[in-house]
């Protein structure tokens, strides 16, 4: 991924902020329509929003943001982006907490059959607690009591 120019996220950012502005200054006009000097200051608004977005047009390629086509067709569904990442974060921590909890059981079945092997062939206690501390996980000697017997 190519790295984002932060100044011309900003300058793009600043943009799209101004040609909102010019949006919500046109509705208010509708809105309080009172003639000649609302018509007026409508064409001054329109103008402006013209220019803003011609700059835009000349900023924004120079922007690079991967947006996620998932992100994108949720938009374009009339959908809130915010719910899509709330969504997300919730899907990832279920499956966070699933993966832990085969981790857990992997680590467990590991621990029960380290322990087993080690009672059931004790000539491979050495090879199998080694084996076991490098995956990551110790298992610890068993008690050798009855060896003497």
């Amino acid at each position: 991924m190519a790295p984002v120019d932060q100044a011309a996220t900003n300058q793009v950012e600043t943009q799209l902020k101004d040609i909102v502005q010019n949006l919500y200054n046109l509705i208010v006009q509708s809105f309080d329509h009172q003639g000649n000097p609302t018509q007026d200051a409508m064409k001054r608004e329109m103008q402006v929003l013209v220019q803003n977005l011609l700059n835009l047009t000349r900023t924004a390629p120079s922007v690079n943001i991967e947006i996620p086509p998932d992100v994108t067709s949720y938009v374009e569904g009339s959908r809130n982006p915010d719910v899509f990442t709330r969504e997300f974060v919730e899907t990832v921590q279920r499956m966070n907490q699933a993966l832990k909890g085969r981790l857990e059981g992997y680590r467990l079945m590991q621990d029960s059959l380290a322990q087993a092997i080690i009672r059931g062939i004790p000539a491979l206690s050495e090879d199998v607690v080694k084996v076991c501390n490098f995956t990551g996980h110790s298992v610890t000697m068993p008690s050798k009591q009855g060896a003497s017997t």
